[in-house]
Parts: structure tokens; sequence; C-alpha cells
């Protein structure tokens, strides 16, 4: 048996749920109609006038880390970097890492001229080119246990949290204006014998998300987890699902978003056994109907598939599970974003700088190959969002210089014509709003 039927097994069992529940669930869930009057300069409506409709992006979100900015071996390479991660993604998650953001007490790296440390490029940095190239920037991550700067490892309670309340306060002041989501804490289930004597406390999520709240009332919360969200999964009984319940129990009302990490890392020899649960639509649909039922809404904050080697067969089923787990997630009605992990093979370790050996690429599960060509994958979630999901129409508007019509959510170009006239607009087709415009001709 070829690996594509082991890992591909039941995604073909279970086609037909594939065609009749998460095929529609996107039309219902992604799509929505846009209400349009053309008017004169008068107000008078705008008969007969065409329109060409033409989306230029989508609500949904969908991303990478972005930890490889300026960060590899050449210039050509940050270069070809740069233009790969533009052309197919709309967030970006950026390293703040406290350890690295931090390491010397008092001194943050934050400005692009920052010393550098590898995987960890400044937030400015990271920042800057993702407002100049129309990508959403996100925080990864306020309060994370594993990633404790040495100079706070054993602090008492009391100081811990005044530092953190201080690093809050003034990452909030930086960059809370620019940077809209936030996540929180971070892979709170580990051991403990190593980490901090605020690790151990009861109330080390709860504390966080208070002062969270505090410095950020405004931006969009997360709290994060790894595999504990998917694997084993006991119903509202599951250790991940009782913790955020436990959050809206201790009054916590500030929490936007539940990230639910989905990283495939397990050797090629288990994926028969493993592949009964991850790589399963009416599996995912279970678990993610269960945490919607918490109210809040839910993002694949961190992906990784692997190929397990660089030959055509690995590369081709890694696409296609890829293609497949996109189309689940993207349907469901509660999920907001889709964020893979590691764009390039060969970089996901920190290896000293200049020597660039393959790391972890037993996985090889990156979208481009070490030399940053593109793999079948990237070029999967590319045509989903730029192809499979988009929308391009023409109509007339009616002689009440109305038109309607049906797309996916996010914005619009519209090119209106009408007695040798043309003019441009933009519009936004959105899931929040009641999508209602009027355009003067």
């Amino acid at each position: 048996m070829g690996r594509r039927e082991i890992a591909l097994k039941y995604f073909e069992e279970n086609d037909d749920f594939m065609q009749y529940v998460v095929k529609p669930s996107i039309e219902q869930n992604r799509k929505g109609k846009a209400y349009i009057t053309i008017v004169d300069n008068y107000g008078n409506p705008v008969k007969n006038a065409k329109v060409s409709v033409v989306q230029k992006s989508h609500e949904f979100k969908y991303g990478a880390n972005i930890f490889m900015l300026d960060e590899m071996e050449s210039d050509e390479k940050n270069s070809a970097y740069k233009e790969a991660f533009k052309d197919i993604f709309n967030i970006a998650t950026i390293p703040f890492y406290w350890s690295d953001l931090e390491p010397v007490q008092g001194e943050p790296r934050y400005t692009a001229d920052s010393p550098k440390i590898y995987r960890r490029p400044a937030p400015d940095l990271c920042i800057d080119y993702c407002l100049k190239n129309g990508i959403e920037p996100k925080c990864h991550c306020l309060n994370y246990e594993a990633w404790l700067p040495k100079w706070l490892k054993d602090a008492d309670v009391h100081y811990h949290k005044k530092c953190l309340e201080k690093r809050f306060r003034e990452l909030a002041e930086r960059y809370a204006d620019v940077i809209p989501s936030w996540e929180v804490t971070n892979e709170t289930f580990t051991p403990d014998d190593e980490y901090s004597k605020f690790y151990k406390e009861d109330d080390f999520v709860e504390w966080s998300f208070r002062m969270a709240d505090r410095y950020f009332p405004t931006n969009r919360l997360i709290i994060n987890d790894d595999y504990h969200a998917w694997e084993p999964f006991r119903e509202n009984r599951s250790q991940y699902y009782m913790q955020v319940e436990r959050l809206a129990y201790k009054g916590i009302t500030h929490l936007d978003s539940i990230g639910m990490q989905f990283h495939s890392f397990f050797e090629k020899e288990k994926e028969s056994e493993i592949a009964k649960t991850r790589y399963n639509p009416v599996y995912l649909y279970r678990v993610l109907d269960k945490y919607a039922e918490l109210g809040k809404k839910i993002q694949i904050t961190e992906m990784t598939i692997p190929a397990y080697s660089d030959s055509f067969e690995d590369e081709e089923v890694q696409a296609e599970l890829i293609e497949k787990l996109y189309t689940v997630f993207f349907s469901h009605p509660a999920m907001e974003a889709i964020i893979y992990w590691n764009l390039v093979d060969g970089y996901a370790v920190a290896a000293p700088q200049g020597d660039m050996t393959k790391g972890e690429n037993i996985y090889y599960a990156g979208l481009m190959n070490f030399d940053l060509s593109k793999k079948k994958s990237y070029d999967v979630i590319k045509k989903l969002f730029s192809e499979k999901w988009r929308t391009e129409t023409e109509c007339f508007t009616d002689s009440n210089g109305k038109f309607e019509f049906r797309g996916f959510y996010g914005d619009y170009d519209l090119k209106i014509s009408y007695n040798g006239k043309v003019i441009n607009n933009i519009i936004t087709l959105s899931a929040n709003k009641n999508n209602i415009s009027v355009v003067k001709m």
C-alpha cells in the first residue's frame, strides 16, 4: 500500500461528508450577498450600467510565521522569501518570545537594527514589512513560560508578575494600534518541573488574560495550545476545553479566539494509526463543533503537515493533505484563520547562523524547499485563495440602479461603465455588516 492510500484513507472513505457537508458549508459560511445601488450626482439611479466585480482580498486570514524575515544566509534568499510570503499570505505571526525579545533586562530588541537572534527578527522589521505588503501582523506570544528570560527564572511570584505587567504595558504602548491580534498564553500543559514559581500558581492563565484585557482592551485576545486540542478528545471533558471553559467561570470575558495548533509531528510509520483522527474530516468536525460551543472563534494557529522526504509521491501527498485540511477548516463556521508554521524547509531549529543544515528536515514540512523553490503544497494554498475561493463577476444595474452579487467575504474592486464614463470603486463584503452600499457615478 502506497503512502497516499494510508494518509488519505479517511478522506476518501468520507468523501460524501466532504461533498455534502464541507462543500456546502463553504458556500454558507464564507460567502454573502452584496447589495449595491449606483446613482448619479443628483442621487438618481443609473440604469443599465455595466459593473465588473473583482475580489482583491479575503476577510478570512491565512498565513504563516515570519520568523525567517531577513534571517537567511544570502540576500538572494531573503529577497525570495519576502516575495513568496507576500504572494501567498495575508497574515503573519511575529515572534515576541520574551527570552529573545529582552535577553538583557531593560534592553528590548524592538527596532529593526537590533542585534540579531536566529529566527527572531525584530518586531519593527516584521511590522514594517507587513504594513507595506497588506499583511496583518499577529503577536506570538505575550506570556509563554517556555521562553522566559534567564534573568527571571528564579524570581518570586510577585516580582515575576511585576515584570510581566511591565512587558504587557510596553508592548501595548508600542504595538497595540498596529497589531490587531495577541496570543496571550501558549502551551500551558507542559510539565512544570523546570518552570518558574509563577507558572505553578493556580492563576497563571487567568492573571495573564486579566492583564491583557487591561492593556489591550480593543485587541483580539487568543489562547493557544498544541495537540491537547485534538488528542485525546473527550468531548467537554477534554483538557483544553475545560481550561477555556474555566476562564469563563472565572469571569474572563475578553477572550476572542481559541487557538488550536495542528502540528503533525509524528513518525511516518505511525501515519496509518494517526490518520484515523487527524486526517479524518468527520472527526475534525466533531472536535471543531464541540469547541465552537464555547462561543468563541477558532484559529488553526500553527499547522505543520510533513512530506517526510523530497520524493515526488511524498510531496504530492503533503499537497493533497493540505488541500483537504484547509478545505475542512475553511468551511467551519467558527474558523477565522489558518496559519501554516514554517514556510521553508531547513530553518526550523535554532542552528548557529552560518551553519544552515537541514535541521529537523526528517519532516520536510515546509511549503518551499531549502533552496526556496516552491513545492506543490505552496501552489495548492495559493490556488485555493486566489482562484477557487475567489469571486469575479459582471452584471448590469436594473431600472432602480441596483445590482447584487454573491461572493467570498473580502474587498472588491468595482469597475462601473455607463455612457462612455468609467469609474472605479472599492467595496467590502463582510460577514460582520449588512453589505448595502451606494456608489456615486
